[in-house]
């Protein structure tokens, strides 16, 4: 039997159904296996399959305006599946390790894929959340103005040259080739987005050096100003700064509900400075958490694997971390290996 490359949790969409859901990813050789996880725990037998031979695979995949981080597979049959990813590494690991399996039959395919993974290691050290910190000050950051498009008026718009002038006169970049590869990962990232005909359709481009315009025609905007998404009521309210530390770490988590006691993979994101920890819906398209808590104060700590713990409920897989905030409120965490779950309380030990 061919051996596992990599497994892990991806929100996918249902090409019957169009909603979202978590499941267990498994790649083989020649296909991916996908499980449902009902309580804490993997199903014994796959829910699906997507079969590798002659498949396409898009990435990145901007189909989706509010989900970024797409990897698209169309199989032989034309069947579209979407799997999204946490991070920007995530989804370059698995479509990396997706695309070396589709091609494992032509050699010369697969060294060509570590020749491009390898020549695009592009400013590893500067921070996508510092460049838009730096775009948003009111005196150095980016110039917004009113323009036109097709008839249609946008407010606070820049244009894609006035954004790749601007990130060289700050020194985020030396070239205009290397500005526009930063402006696209900002792209990628969603913290800015195209508006109007022209940007958006280079997006659709397959180049990924052509996604953005250095021109001044096209027009991008903070993706930020143009949500306009009305709150309901009982939403969580979270307060802006909680969300604007650097984030440290990111992940698919399985999390114990506080009432229902059901078990549920959340994508939880780690902040420090401020040091929070925040979990999001997966299934949701609005990007909102649903959740979070300061770890200034908490207790972080693993728990045994002999036995389920008292205040767990259900049937879990093991690899249980329980984290106490200051308030004395239990969080229940599963993590998908004991790697990962030391991870997870290394990196939240220091903030707390």
């Amino acid at each position: 039997n061919a051996s596992v490359k990599i497994s892990g949790f991806l929100p996918l969409q249902g090409h019957v159904v169009r909603n979202w859901k978590v499941r267990w990813f498994v790649l083989l050789q020649d296909k991916l296996l996908y499980y449902k996880i009902e309580g804490g725990k993997k199903e014994p037998s796959p829910k699906g399959r997507i079969l590798l031979d002659g498949c396409t695979i898009t990435c990145p995949c901007l189909e989706y305006e509010n989900r970024p981080l797409l990897i698209k597979l169309k199989t032989k049959t034309n069947t579209d599946y979407f799997l999204e990813c946490c991070s920007r590494e995530e989804r370059d690991s698995w479509a990396l390790d997706i695309t070396g399996a589709i091609h494992a039959g032509h050699p010369v395919q697969v060294q060509e894929l570590h020749r491009m993974k390898n020549s695009f290691k592009l400013l590893e050290n500067i921070s996508l959340h510092n460049i838009v910190e730096r775009m948003y000050d009111s005196s150095t950051g980016i110039k917004l103005t009113r323009n036109l498009d097709q008839g249609n008026r946008y407010k606070e718009t820049f244009t894609g040259s006035a954004l790749v002038d601007w990130l060289i006169s700050n020194s985020f970049a030396v070239s205009r080739f290397e500005a526009v590869t930063l402006a696209s990962m900002l792209m990628d990232e969603n913290f800015i987005r195209p508006v109007g005909v022209r940007s958006t359709e280079a997006t659709r481009s397959s180049d990924p050096s052509e996604k953005f315009l250095d021109d001044s025609t096209a027009l991008y905007m903070f993706a930020e100003s143009s949500n306009k998404n009305t709150s309901s009521k009982e939403e969580v309210h979270f307060n802006i700064s909680e969300l604007s530390g650097t984030i440290v770490k990111q992940g698919f988590l399985v999390k114990q509900g506080h009432k229902r006691k059901n078990w549920k993979v959340r994508k939880f994101v780690l902040r420090a400075d401020p040091a929070f920890l925040h979990y999001y819906d997966p299934t949701k398209e609005d990007n909102k958490p649903v959740g979070g808590f300061s770890l200034r104060g908490c207790l972080v700590s693993a728990l045994e694997d002999n036995g389920v713990p008292a205040g767990v409920k259900g049937n879990v897989q093991g690899n249980l971390f329980k984290i106490i905030t200051k308030n004395d409120i239990h969080y229940y965490i599963q993590a998908s290996s004991k790697a990962e779950r030391v991870q997870w309380i290394e990196a939240i030990k220091p903030l707390t």
